[in-house]
């Protein structure tokens, strides 16, 4: 595992037009508790992977059940599309999405809840079983290109073309709105955690795709409890989008293979994630494809089953040598707060 260790705030050029991400837990809060299957999920005292990690407490988020989704990615899109229905009625309209997993999930079921319709793009790798759970949930799937970016490409020509609403979880210069508010939703599990959290911890472990999960928890944790913890930002080798970026300085385009940390296979950082993991992260991590593995069958010995995405921040406590430890101040005294954010693949 490589470590890049940072200043806060890192120095980003390029990004003056990209608002810092929103910390309104409350308004998100609000509107999702609205839903009928909304529900706080699980936080776990990992006392077997504490013992095996070295530490005094692993505490670990749960979010294998949001909403009956199957991920965090429940609290995102969706969320944006109950604020676009508080706002007038959406059944005229059609959302448009690339996913690599969970997030077109979450637009359909939300389009679908509201009346509204959904059109998710797969690249050729998403594996079929997939396709079908969109196809469940009331979306039109269309595989297009190899890779996330290129289905990302051609969501975006056709809600051009149709006059569809793009529900990207990525932000770039000139789309920052919807993917702002997307996060916004997804500081309700971070708000979730810090009420159950019995101490505060001393390391935060985040995996990252394009960003937006770490970015909503890591901007909760420093509103909440300031320098204290450490957080750790943890992405697969083959997609070191952000890592690339905060040591560039600037939002840079991973060339790395294929990862099988598929949902966290993003090649290209969310801009809003990016400034805002620059001021409030002290670290970025990247795996490599053995380490997510060793670390997603250390969560399912301990009966918390998930995939190498899923359990990456896990992963990354697991794989550190003992320079590492040293480095980043983990010892037999240290809490550690991570997130499993989906089920097994």
């Amino acid at each position: 595992m490589e470590i890049l260790h940072t200043t806060r705030p890192s120095p980003l050029v390029g990004l003056d037009d990209i608002p810092m991400p929103s910390e309104d837990a409350a308004r998100a809060q609000a509107l999702v508790a609205r839903c009928p299957v909304a529900a706080v999920t699980p936080l776990h005292a990992a006392t077997a992977i504490a013992t095996e990690a070295g530490v005094r407490d692993v505490w670990i988020k749960d979010e294998r059940g949001r909403m009956g989704l199957g991920s965090f990615k429940a609290l995102g899109a969706a969320y944006v599309i109950a604020s676009d229905a508080q706002e007038g009625d959406i059944t005229a309209r059609t959302y448009v999405t690339a996913s690599a997993g969970n997030h077109g999930m979450s637009v359909a079921a939300g389009a679908t809840a509201f009346g509204a319709s959904s059109v998710v793009y797969i690249a050729q790798t998403v594996p079929e079983t997939f396709a079908a759970r969109l196809g469940e949930q009331g979306a039109k799937v269309i595989r297009e290109g190899e890779t996330y970016e290129q289905s990302l490409l051609a969501a975006g020509k056709a809600a051009e073309v149709n006059g569809w609403d793009l529900l990207s979880d990525g932000s770039w210069h000139g789309y920052t709105e919807r993917p702002h508010r997307l996060m916004e939703g997804y500081t309700v599990l971070m708000a979730e955690a810090i009420e159950q959290l019995p101490e505060v911890p001393t390391h935060i472990f985040l995996q990252a795709g394009v960003g937006g999960l770490a970015c909503a928890c890591a901007a909760l944790a420093r509103q909440a409890w300031g320098d204290g913890p450490r957080i750790i930002v943890v992405e697969p080798e083959a997609a070191a989008a952000l890592y690339g970026s905060v040591q560039a300085g600037r939002a840079v385009e991973s060339t790395g293979p294929v990862s099988e940390m598929g949902r966290l296979d993003c090649k290209m950082p969310s801009l809003v994630a990016l400034r805002g993991l620059a001021r409030d992260a002290d670290a970025f991590a990247l795996i490599s494809e053995s380490e997510g593995h060793a670390g997603a069958g250390l969560c399912m010995v301990a009966g918390l089953g998930s995939s190498p995405s899923g359990a990456a921040g896990v992963s990354a406590l697991m794989a550190l040598s003992e320079a590492q430890r040293e480095e980043l101040d983990v010892t037999a005294q240290s809490r550690i707060f991570c997130v499993l954010s989906e089920g097994p693949a």
